[in-house]
C-alpha cells in the first residue's frame, strides 16, 4: 500500500505530541554501541530499538540515505526494512538531496516513492522545475527543496547578492514555492540561519520547514521556534547524532529516549499561543 500522509494529517500530529521533532536515522555500522557486530543487519536491529523508543516523540524520521548506500545492496534493504518499523502515522523522509534533469528524476522518483514507499524526498532545486517536476507526479507525496542550508559552504553560493538586491537563495524558494504547494512541498532551512528565517517565513507563511543544526551545530531551539512556527506549527526539527548516540553501551535506547524527551520537552514554547 502507498505510504501518504497529508497536511492535515501531519498538522494533527504536530498538535497530539506537541512536537515538532524530527529525528535523523543517519545510522553508521562504525558508530554502534560496543555489543553489536558490524553488520547490516545490526543497523536494522539498532534502528529498530531506536524507532521503539522514541516514536511517541517525534513527527517524523528522516533516513540519511548515504549511511545505507554506502553498504551496497544491503543497504537498500537496511532501508526497506527500517521504514517498514516506522508507524504508519509518522512522516518518513528520505534524504537523498537529489536533483538531475528529468527522466533521471522520473527514475529517482520511482525508486524512492515507489520502491522504498517514503512519504518524501529531499531534493536540489538548482537544476531547474523540470528536475523536480517528475516526483509531483506522485499525488500524496511530499517534495523537501533546499533552501538555505547551515553548512559553511553556503555562503559560496547561496547566500551569495543577486543584481534584485536578494540573496540567491531568496530567488530560489520564491521560485520554486509556486512549483508545489503548502499541501506537498516542503523546504531546508539551516537552524544556524536564524537571523534569516523570519525572512523566510514572509516568503514561505504557510509551508512546512525542515531544520536540521539544532545541538551540536549551534543552532538555538527557541530562537528557531520564534522564528520559524506558524500558527499551525509547521516545523520540522531535526536532530540525528546526540539521539542516536547518546549512550554507546546497553542502555542506548533508554538515553535515547531521555534525549528525545528533553529535545521535545524544549519545544513547549511552540504550543503556548
Amino acid at each position: 500500500m502507498t505510504r501518504i500522509l497529508s497536511l492535515k494529517e501531519l498538522d494533527i500530529q504536530v498538535k497530539k505530541k506537541k512536537s515538532f521533532l524530527c529525528i535523523g536515522l543517519d545510522t553508521d555500522m562504525n558508530k554502534l554501541p560496543t555489543q553489536y557486530v558490524r553488520n547490516a543487519l545490526a543497523v536494522v536491529n539498532f534502528n529498530r530499538q531506536i524507532i521503539d523508543a522514541t516514536n511517541d516523540l517525534c513527527v517524523a524520521y528522516k533516513l540519511n540515505t548515504a549511511f545505507y548506500e554506502a553498504m551496497g545492496a544491503k543497504g537498500w534493504d537496511c532501508l526497506k526494512q527500517t521504514i517498514e518499523l516506522i508507524p504508519k502515522d509518522i512522516l518518513i523522509i528520505a534524504d537523498a538531496k537529489r536533483g538531475d534533469i528529468g527522466n533521471t528524476s522520473a527514475m529517482y522518483a520511482k525508486a524512492f516513492f515507489e520502491d522504498l514507499d517514503v512519504h518524501a524526498i529531499t531534493l536540489s532545486p538548482y537544476m531547474g522545475k523540470d528536475s523536480v517536476s517528475p516526483y509531483y507526479e506522485y499525488e500524496g507525496k511530499w517534495t523537501i527543496m533546499l533552501g538555505l542550508t547551515s553548512n559553511e559552504g553556503a555562503k559560496d553560493f547561496q547566500m551569495q547578492k543577486m543584481k534584485s538586491g536578494k540573496h540567491l537563495y531568496e530567488e530560489v524558494l520564491e521560485t520554486s514555492k509556486d512549483w508545489g504547494n503548502e499541501k506537498n512541498t516542503m523546504f531546508v532551512v539551516g537552524a544556524t540561519r536564524v537571523d534569516a528565517l523570519k525572512g523566510i517565513r514572509e516568503i514561505l507563511p504557510e509551508h512546512f520547514l525542515l531544520v536540521p543544526g539544532v545541538g551540536s551545530q549551534g543552532g538555538d531551539m527557541e530562537e528557531v521556534i520564534k522564528a520559524g512556527a506558524t500558527e499551525e506549527g509547521r516545523l520540522l526539527i531535526n536532530a540525528s547524532r546526540s539521539i542516536l548516540y547518546a549512550d554507546d553501551g546497553k542502555s542506548f535506547a533508554a538515553k535515547a529516549r531521555e534525549e528525545a524527551m528533553q529535545l521535545k520537552l524544549s519545544m513547549d514554547i511552540g504550543f503556548t499561543k
